[in-house]
């Protein structure tokens, strides 16, 4: 099984890292995918993958919600970054209106750049977007005819723009808002082919349930494959082996 999203140098691990690492490999999960938020998580990130080389993959990127009046110097440094080495995503990247809106334009302009970016460099996008989902979509439908690949990262919007972000042949994220009742997702992921969703906790952040309210780790992607599993009426072993395909063929150079 794969996390595809998770912040593994996150402080709240700062106790326990290796230890939760550990967890989760032990669980079965194989494969952690660490997003990058801003300059400032760099360096953590790649200690974390320098520890667990087979098992923790770093992006490089920008957060939206890190967009800020220095974001031309942060680009800069993504773009230092990606020259530098390899990594398995350009991420995440996106739009979030959600708590200000100051910086609307600046983050469109740094998710387009970055977009470019990863088509430069043969990468996938992972997209973060919250109060912005018209907006994100309509930018990567300007890059869908150039090969854009990648995820919507802890989808949880409706039918029509899952349908929508598919149709460009994108995946969707599925964490742990999956096991939340009233979130609404569990009616639209019944509606949807488990070939287009791959598996993320956005750790340590969206803890499933039952452990909701408490730290979010890697390991509880399995509690994310059960609930799919239930919802869909199949196996566990189906659901884990279908959407670890997908994450590869997502992150191919891995």
């Amino acid at each position: 099984m794969i996390d595809t999203h998770t912040h593994l140098y996150d402080e709240q691990f700062n106790d326990d890292r290796n230890d939760m690492i550990q967890r989760a490999i032990q669980s079965g999960v194989e494969k952690m995918y660490l997003p990058n938020c801003d300059s400032g998580t760099v360096a953590g990130m790649l200690d974390v993958e320098q520890d667990f080389p087979d098992h923790c993959f770093a992006m490089m990127g920008l957060h939206p919600c890190y967009v800020n009046d220095r974001v031309e110097d942060e680009l800069r440094i993504v773009r230092e970054w990606l020259d530098k080495r390899t990594f398995c995503a350009v991420g995440e990247i996106g739009l979030d209106y959600y708590w200000d809106k100051t910086f609307a334009e600046a983050q469109q302009k740094a998710f387009r750049t970055q977009i470019e970016w990863a088509l430069e460099f043969d990468i996938p996008i992972v997209i973060h977007t919250r109060e912005a989902t018209k907006d994100t979509i309509d930018i990567v439908k300007e890059y869908a005819p150039k090969g854009i690949r990648g995820v919507f990262h802890c989808f949880s919007g409706s039918f029509e723009s899952a349908m929508q972000i598919i149709g460009m042949g994108f995946y969707l994220g599925i964490g742990g808002v999956l096991t939340y009742k009233n979130a609404g997702l569990q009616e639209v992921v019944q509606k949807i082919d488990l070939q287009h969703l791959i598996l993320e906790t956005d750790a340590p952040y969206l803890t499933p349930a039952p452990h909701r309210g408490k730290r979010n780790e890697s390991s509880y992607v399995n509690l994310v494959a059960q609930k799919l599993a239930e919802l869909k009426s199949v196996a566990l072993a189906e659901v884990e082996r279908i959407t670890t395909e997908n994450a590869l063929k997502l992150f191919q150079h891995i």
